[in-house]
């Protein structure tokens, strides 16, 4: 009897580590600085015709991502050693006025998850930082959110990293420039990613067959059923455990990663990564650095939607 219940735990626990492998918090030190650094990209794979003014933006009102900051490190340390990129990070979103907005070739979006009741991170930050009247708060939300959709319009680029989709969540026009608003995650597991094209330019970092991935596998609603982008990374959808109960999807597949166009501006999307250990595969660190060589207008490559 007891040796029964004793496997009977065994088993549960299993379950658990193969379902839910949450990864431990990483320590943000020099030491982890440093070997970041030393598996960070020498140069750009992409001619790069001056250096680029970039902005990673930090700012969460909702779900605080413990990464947040190793994210940002990252981000830094790909612009510093490639000499590509001079980035600056911030939490202030006065930097989305349309004055500071025009200091940046590109803007990053590091885990800018908002809070569930308005899903609206600049009307959280507002609401927080005043006790004005809602309508006029939520009118300067409105206007910091159409800035930086014109911003890209007008040739200026966006990169948005794993939670950073959920921004602006309840926005059709917010999630049609990203091409998806957030829908859920299952717990974090093991699952492979696969290139939706491995000839593409923006994943020739990676094998062939992918890579193997510990994450949230995320899944998205609003514009991701238009499919108004260009497809890098996918995961098949029967390789998920623990999908939402009456949503499970068996067959075909959910993207990890995407680009498109706006305007005469770039977008990319990706949803690595959950945990700063999966900045420690410096294909991942290459494929970063080539996004964001993308966003600002250095890569000429194929955009054409998935939908087309």
């Amino acid at each position: 009897m007891m040796k029964n219940i004793f496997y009977g735990i065994v088993f549960l626990f299993s379950i658990q580590f193969a379902f839910a492998q949450s990864l431990p918090e990483v320590t943000l030190n020099d030491e982890w600085k440093a070997k970041i650094r030393a598996l960070a990209p020498e140069k750009v794979a992409f001619h790069s015709p001056r250096k680029k003014n970039i902005l990673v933006f930090s700012l969460h009102t909702g779900f605080n991502h413990w990464v947040i900051p190793h994210t940002e490190e990252m981000i830094k340390i790909l612009g510093e050693k490639s000499g590509a990129f001079h980035v600056v990070g911030s939490k202030d979103i006065s930097e989305f006025e349309v004055k500071n907005l025009k200091k940046y070739d590109a803007v990053i979006l590091n885990n800018t998850c908002s809070k569930p009741d308005h899903r609206n991170l600049f009307w959280d930050k507002l609401r927080a930082d005043s006790n004005a009247d809602s309508a006029s708060l939520m009118k300067k939300a409105q206007e910091l959110e159409s800035n930086l959709l014109e911003y890209v319009k007008k040739g200026g680029g966006l990169m948005l990293l794993h939670g950073a989709v959920t921004t602006q969540n309840n926005s059709w026009e917010f999630s049609r420039l990203v091409g998806a608003s957030f829908d859920y995650h299952p717990p974090q597991q093991s699952f492979q990613v696969h290139l939706e094209d491995p000839k593409h330019p923006l994943v020739s970092a990676f094998p062939a067959e992918g890579f193997s991935h510990i994450d949230e596998p995320y899944f998205y609603k609003n514009a991701y059923s238009e499919l108004n982008f260009k497809p890098l990374l996918y995961f098949n959808n029967a390789d998920i455990k623990s999908q939402r109960k009456g949503q499970e999807l068996t067959e075909g597949k959910t993207y990890v990663a995407w680009i498109r166009a706006e305007g005469k501006g770039k977008v990319m999307y990706a949803s690595p990564s959950h945990n700063a250990q999966s900045f420690e595969n410096p294909q991942l660190l290459r494929f970063f650095l080539d996004g964001m060589q993308y966003v600002v207008g250095d890569v000429v490559c194929d955009e054409t939607p998935l939908k087309n």
